[in-house]
């Protein structure tokens, strides 16, 4: 299963290399038509920061939920073990009706 996995990763990424190799041509961005405010790189230096820049955003989106849950989760885990009795308080001498009948 392990040497599967790095076949995966070695196929995933020489499918990546080739991708970036083959899109090298330079780009210009253009940011709102402003002349002053243009950018020339290769095209797949482009491509990464905005793939790194959503992968961000989209992670930063989900701090809130996360929060939240984790919020939820410690009071639900308070009130189980407000609600639970400890198994070791229970008294010492009870016994069970059917063991006090036994002479």
């Amino acid at each position: 299963m392990g040497l599967l996995s790095w076949l995966l990763r070695l196929a995933v990424f020489l499918v990546m290399m080739g991708f970036a190799l083959s899109n090298t041509d330079t780009a210009t961005l253009h940011f709102f038509g402003i002349p002053q405010f243009e950018w020339r790189a290769p095209l797949v230096l482009f491509l990464l920061i905005f793939f790194a820049v959503g992968t961000l955003l989209g992670a930063l989106a989900t701090v809130p939920i996360v929060l939240r849950q984790r919020r939820d989760l410690n009071r639900l885990r308070r009130l189980q073990a407000a609600s639970v009795p400890d198994p070791a308080a229970r008294p010492v001498g009870l016994v069970r009706a059917a063991d006090a009948r036994k002479p």
